[in-house]
């Protein structure tokens, strides 16, 4: 942990005090040309706290990352994993219960981001989480 940097570690601090498994709470640290992103891993039982209702807890602990990294003149994003089989569940569930709630104009396409495994804001606003 003594590698960990203090945007990672603030991210795991928040994270494993908001879930049921704070063991598997992971993140990895990467800085590419578009400043730093940090992709957190969560147990799957945990990804409804994590992204809150209609992304509003995703969307608060980006803000905050945001702000932790303004102090070092650093711009920090964050991307939350979801494995493959997860999204093709969550994805299933919603395509069944889409007839049921009286239209499916009223609903936005579920859109497919490739194998990544990766849940990006737009992600959450197209499923209407």
């Amino acid at each position: 942990m003594a590698d960990m940097h203090k945007d990672q570690e603030f991210l795991e601090y928040v994270v494993k005090s908001l879930v049921n498994h704070p063991g598997d709470v992971k993140t990895t640290r990467e800085i590419d040309d578009r400043g730093v992103k940090i992709t957190l891993h969560v147990n799957p039982e945990d990804m409804g706290y994590i992204i809150g209702r209609q992304g509003q807890t995703a969307r608060a602990l980006r803000i905050l990352l945001k702000i932790v990294g303004a102090k070092d003149d650093a711009r920090v994003s964050m991307v939350i994993f979801e494995p493959e089989e997860l999204r093709r569940q969550h994805q299933e569930k919603k395509a069944t219960m889409a007839p049921s709630m009286g239209g499916e104009e009223s609903r936005p396409t579920v859109k497919v981001h490739g194998d990544s495994g990766l849940v990006s804001d737009d992600d959450l606003s197209d499923l209407g989480i």
